[in-house]
C-alpha cells in the first residue's frame, strides 16, 4: 500500500478489501456483537503485518425518520471514521435505509493486536482460515490501512448493514411498527375490543387484559370499563 503524509478517511477507504462478511443479519430487535479481524501492513516496516481483532456492537435499529437522522452513536471512533460517517449520510442513503439508524461501538475491553512477519495476503489467509474453523457467524475478516484503520471497520459495518435493512425492514413491517400513530391506534383499539369480550367470558383473562392497558398507556381511557368488567367477574365467583 502506497504510504501517504496525509491520512484521510478516503485513503482507508480505497485500501479496504472486506474478505469475509457475517453469515448473519444485524438483529432487528436486539444487539448484535460483530467480531472482526482486521489485517493491514505497518506503514515504515517492511513484512511487518498487524492483526487488530476486537467487537462492534451493534444497536437495535430504529425507526426515524429522514429529517431526524442527524446523529448516530459513535463510541471509540475516530475523527477520520466520523467523517466518513457524515459523508454516507449525505451521500449512500439507499431507498430503505434512511428510515433505520443503527447505532454501533467498538468495544475496546475485547480488542487485542499482535505483528505477524510475512506478506500481507499470506497472514489474511492464514487469519481468514482461522476464523472459518471457529464457525461464528458474526465474524469478518477484513484487509484495511494501520491508520486511521476505524474507518475500515465503518466500510465493513455499511457492508453489513445494506445486507441486513431488507431484512429488518421486513420484521418491522411485519409487526406494522411502520403504520402512522393514527393507525397504530386503531389497531391497538381493535385489539383491545376483542380482549374486552375475551375477558367477559373468562375471567382469567381479565389481569392479562388490566397488563395490556398498562403497558400501552391507555388504561385511563378504559377504566371505567376495565372495573366494570373485574366486578362483573367477581359476581360471577
Amino acid at each position: 500500500m502506497q504510504k501517504r503524509d496525509h491520512l484521510d478517511f478516503w485513503y482507508a477507504v480505497n485500501n479496504t478489501e472486506i474478505i469475509t462478511t457475517p453469515n448473519k443479519h444485524l438483529e432487528t430487535f436486539g444487539t448484535t456483537t460483530l467480531n472482526y479481524h482486521l489485517i493491514s501492513e505497518l506503514m515504515d516496516v517492511t513484512d511487518q503485518i498487524k492483526v487488530r481483532e476486537g467487537r462492534m456492537l451493534a444497536a437495535q435499529p430504529q425507526i426515524i425518520t429522514p429529517q431526524a437522522y442527524a446523529e448516530t452513536f459513535m463510541e471509540g471512533f475516530g475523527e477520520e471514521a466520523n467523517r466518513y460517517i457524515d459523508w454516507l449520510r449525505e451521500h449512500e442513503q439507499e431507498n430503505n435505509l434512511h428510515i433505520l439508524q443503527y447505532g454501533y461501538s467498538l468495544k475496546q475491553e475485547s480488542f487485542s493486536e499482535h505483528i505477524i512477519t510475512g506478506d500481507l495476503k499470506t497472514v489474511a489467509k492464514r487469519v481468514e482460515k482461522e476464523a472459518k474453523a471457529k464457525n461464528d457467524p458474526l465474524s469478518a475478516v477484513l484487509i484495511g490501512v494501520d491508520e486511521p484503520w476505524d474507518v475500515c471497520l465503518v466500510k465493513l459495518f455499511w457492508e453489513v448493514i445494506k445486507k441486513s435493512a431488507k431484512t429488518n425492514i421486513t420484521d418491522m413491517n411485519n409487526r406494522h411498527l411502520f403504520d402512522s400513530s393514527e393507525t397504530q391506534k386503531e389497531r391497538l383499539f381493535t385489539e383491545l375490543e376483542k380482549d374486552f369480550l375475551a375477558a367477559s367470558k373468562d375471567k382469567s383473562l381479565i389481569n392479562e387484559l388490566g397488563e395490556k392497558l398498562q403497558k400501552h398507556n391507555v388504561f385511563e381511557h378504559f377504566e371505567d370499563r376495565f372495573f366494570s368488567l373485574v366486578k362483573a367477574g367477581k359476581k360471577q365467583s
